[in-house]
């Protein structure tokens, strides 16, 4: 349960090149468009978290190809969070507007993941939830402004 996380106001970790995710693929549970100031507010979507390939090297979980949710969002003023609600050991990982990845493994409560972005870009998000010790378990993705 390797915690990427360098401090809770910070984006988590970077990762280097993937080569197993395709952020060209539709995401398996569907994709939004958000602004700013949106509701509500944390907008929920269920997923079933983990996959059979490997985060890439700097993350952590197991994670299908194919991104789980897809974000288009325009920024505003507000910082820009994802966390994860399960019960078992939960991970993300983000392909942001900047092309770079962004990763957290246990940033969130208990053994939840937890990605904030304090000045976010607007754009595309590519969003996988991934799961610690492999498997496939019920997951709750939150996109929230809000502390």
């Amino acid at each position: 349960m390797k915690k990427l996380a360098i401090a809770a106001a910070a984006v988590i970790a970077v990762a280097g090149p993937v080569a197993a995710q395709n952020t060209t693929l539709r995401a398996n549970y569907g994709e939004i468009s958000l602004s700013a100031g949106f509701t509500p507010d944390p907008y929920a979507v269920n997923v079933q978290a983990g996959g059979s390939i490997n985060a890439p090297s700097g993350c952590s979980g197991s994670i299908s190809e194919a991104p789980d949710f897809e974000v288009t969002y325009t920024a505003g003023s507000l910082p820009l969070i994802f966390r994860t609600q399960s019960n078992s050991d939960t991970t993300l990982i983000i392909n942001g507007p900047d092309g770079r990845w962004y990763c957290d493994d246990d940033g969130g409560d208990n053994l939840n993941a937890y990605i904030r972005f304090d000045k976010p870009s607007s754009g595309t998000y590519d969003i996988w939830v991934g799961t610690y010790g492999g498997g496939i378990t019920p997951a709750t993705l939150y996109i929230s402004e809000l502390n």
